[in-house]
């Protein structure tokens, strides 16, 4: 009979129903969406392996038929990160990577379905003169993380990898995943625990839309003679119906999702559809757990309700909301979390954590409702707008407290979870040591002789949007009165060249003019018999396996009055010890095997500046692509923790909004005839928006509030379980109220259209 009056009992049930269906089926999806992240994880992994060369490297793999050279081949495009490998295969079999029929011949190249559509866009001209081998196919899904992944790989011959290449004779990477830092598999823990936390609580809610509606619709049946526990199951027949049908609105919604989502990109990541697999047990769960928890509120929420043949009684001086048993859920959680406290990183306490900060945060969620009543018993008086918003909030509060709930317990968490991030990123970002304020971008260039290492660094000179474009070229040099039998063992030292301006980069130096020649003191790492001194001889000579050539040595001297000078650290975080000489007092293309570090200070009213300094690095080699300097470095597992956690908050940031949309269309619609009375008898309608704004304004401050403090506590306890100073982020934590406070805002006013038509004189009609 419960099931009846949800789909057959007139407009109004239809229109309960369906918001019930809507409210329910948005947090279905997204509880389906959370269980699908595991296989999404591990399909993309397996791609990944799968793809990976590094286990198919040996250093005794030998050149042969099924042997493949490969090269790094890695640019960057307006921000975008874009993969690439270089392949030169040694024979007539080698290993072909995943998601392609065949290796490219030289001049060929295949790539990923989007960056062959960014290959030909209109404003990808400066990419295409970058990558401008032909194409000749495109990776299929197998060979691919994500579908808007940029990737390609491309045919060279062995000569244009060099000797910086990698020989393989498989792909794929089979080595066990390396243990996760106890303070990120917590962020993980406790992003889930929040993500997921305001999901079940507002699909709680959801099922008690349009209850003040449905227990009129009970005492009619009491009247009829029904008795109380019939009018009960009555009413959790037709919650089950609005359950089962948000269960399959909440399919829909995900399985159309799904079909999207492979068009969405966020932080360079995106999903195949066919990767987002629900796990089928937790799937069931959710088919049995939403139902169940339709029936369980709804019996829970008549507790407290008579529901007579003549009427409804709320109680006419409600009973104030008991406290004690709200104080148990976060004591609880405390008992939970804090036995861990010194015992970070244990594998079998992560059920505990989890079960822990549930606690806590449905402990908030449980205090707001006696919060919110403490609070407006004690208001009185004032304006209109302010009575009737407090009024209605005296009489009853419960609607208003749940409306906002999952909002609160959002914060709360969020800001828990700003609490770990900060430990974390100070934990899993270090210094690089580079200088962005000295360079804007380094570049090396692999060169075979001194010549074409004088060419590199003019390129790069005269490269649009370069402004200063400090060159350095390095060559080895030996010892000539080395006594060593094998080569190898002679003793090498360093001898850069490069003018004044690039020279005070690398060492402390004073006056300098071209033909200056310096020698800097002997590094951290120098060997004692430090032979390259001032008035020293030294050999040029080099074969071009890199090995010393004593057979035919060239010779040159270091000048005796050539000053020795500090080392000084680099732009680029590095340190250079051994003979620095201007181009005129030595000439580059004495060097042999010289390499070539360019340091650019790029203009910053050229716009595309860095992607022009990107293709001169592309014609000196396929191999070669130029760094941006960061002061700082972050981890790759933090990174990829932080990209999730922040697609799942604006994929549960989205759910909110939505919900409280529906909570405030549901609770107008109860309130529409109510509303017509008010305006009938002259109320203005400015005067009703201004109290539906102060009636969820109050409970959105006292929520936030309650928020602000339960966050801290709980980020302050998981902390102290990973071992790490307790420090709150009063930015990060005002800015996150900021943002709940702005949904509560943006939904409030969304709702004002919907209450202007609720106010008009025909809502006084009824059947």
């Amino acid at each position: 009979m419960g099931a009846r009056f949800a789909v057959a009992g007139g407009r109004e049930s239809w229109a309960r129903t369906l918001l019930t269906a809507v409210g329910v089926g948005l947090g279905v999806a997204l509880l389906l969406l959370a269980t699908a992240v595991p296989h999404i994880a591990s399909a993309r992994e397996d791609r990944n392996n799968a793809r990976s060369y590094t286990g198919g490297y040996s250093s005794d793999t030998a050149p042969g038929p099924r042997t493949l050279w490969i090269g790094w081949g890695h640019t960057t495009f307006h921000g975008t990160d874009i993969t690439g490998l270089l392949l030169a295969p040694h024979g007539d079999k080698p290993p072909v990577p995943p998601g392609l029929d065949r290796i490219p011949a030289p001049g060929e190249m295949v790539v990923s379905p989007a960056l062959k559509e960014l290959l030909a866009a209109g404003d990808s001209g400066l990419l295409r003169q970058r990558l401008d081998d032909k194409i000749v196919g495109t990776i299929r899904d197998e060979g691919l993380s994500g579908p808007n992944e940029l990737r390609y790989y491309a045919g060279v011959d062995r000569e244009a990898i060099g000797d910086s290449g990698t020989r393989i004779d498989r792909w794929g990477d089979d080595s066990p995943p390396g243990k996760l830092d106890p303070i990120l598999l917590m962020l993980i823990v406790v992003g889930c625990v929040v993500l997921l936390l305001p999901v079940v609580i507002f699909i709680a809610t959801a099922v008690r839309f349009g209850g003040e509606r449905r227990d009129r619709r009970l005492a009619a049946l009491r009247l009829v003679g029904a008795d109380s526990h019939m009018t009960r199951r009555i009413a959790a027949g037709e919650a089950l119906a609005g359950a089962v049908l948000g269960l399959a609105v909440g399919w829909g919604i995900f399985l159309l999702a799904r079909q999207f989502i492979e068009g969405i990109t966020v932080f360079d990541t995106s999903f195949f559809a066919s990767d987002i697999q629900p796990s089928p047990a937790l799937a069931t769960l959710i088919a049995l757990a939403v139902p169940a928890c339709a029936v369980v509120v709804t019996l829970f929420a008549l507790r407290g309700i008579a529901i007579e043949p003549l009427g409804v009684v709320r109680s006419a001086t409600p009973k104030r909301r008991r406290l004690w048993w709200r104080l148990v859920l976060p004591v609880l959680g405390l008992a939970l979390l804090l036995p861990l406290i010194g015992q970070p990183g244990q594998s079998d306490s992560t059920y505990q954590v989890a079960a822990g900060a549930v606690l806590m945060l449905v402990g908030i969620t449980a205090l707001l409702p006696w919060l919110v009543e403490a609070v407006v018993q004690r208001f009185g008086g004032g304006p209109v707008p302010w009575q009737l918003a407090t009024r209605r909030l005296q009489l009853s509060s419960g609607s208003a407290s749940r409306a906002v709930s999952g909002i609160t317990v959002a914060v709360a968490g969020a800001i828990a979870i700003q609490m770990l991030f900060a430990a974390a990123r100070h934990d899993n970002t270090s210094p690089t040591g580079e200088d962005p304020t000295r360079a804007d971008v380094s570049a090396q260039v692999s060169v075979d002789t001194g010549a074409q290492a004088r060419d590199a660094i003019a390129r790069y000179a005269h490269t649009k949007g370069v402004r200063q474009a400090l060159g350095l070229a390095e060559g080895s040099v030996s010892d000539p009165r080395s006594k060593a039998k094998d080569p190898d063992d002679v003793p090498l030292g360093a001898l850069m060249v490069g003018d004044c301006a690039t020279l005070k980069e690398f060492a402390r130096i004073g006056d300098c003019r071209d033909g200056d020649v310096f020698v800097t003191e002997p590094g951290e790492w120098d060997d004692e018999t430090y032979f390259t001194k001032p008035g020293a001889t030294v050999n040029l000579s080099f074969d071009k396996d890199y090995t010393v050539n004593r057979d035919k040595p060239r010779l040159w001297t270091i000048p005796r009055s050539a000053p020795v000078v500090p080392i000084k650290q680099d732009p680029a975080g590095g340190e250079r010890s051994g003979i620095l000489a201007t181009p005129g007092a030595f000439d580059i293309a004495d060097l042999d095997h010289a390499s070539v570090q360019v340091l650019l200070r790029l203009d910053p009213k050229v716009p595309d500046a860095i992607e022009y300094a990107r293709n001169t690095a592309a014609r000196l080699s396929p191999q070669m692509d130029i760094y941006e300097l960061w002061g700082t470095s972050e981890s790759k597992e933090f990174r990829t923790i932080e990209r999730g956690l922040f697609i799942g908050a604006s994929a549960t940031l989205l759910l909110i909004g939505a919900s409280m949309i529906v909570s405030m269309l549901e609770q107008l619609r109860e309130r529409k005839k109510l509303l017509s009375v008010l305006v009938a008898f002259g109320t203005r309608r400015s005067t009703l928006g201004w109290s539906v704004l102060w009636q969820t304004a109050i409970p959105v401050v006292l929520g936030l509030a309650l928020s602000v403090g339960g966050g801290i506590a709980l980020g302050a306890i998981l902390l102290k379980l990973v071992d790490k100073p307790v420090a709150v982020d009063w930015a990060s934590v005002t800015s996150m109220t900021g943002i709940g406070a702005g949904v509560i805002l943006l939904v409030t006013l969304v709702s004002m259209g919907p209450l202007w038509r609720m106010m008009r004189p025909e809502g006084l009609r009824t059947e």
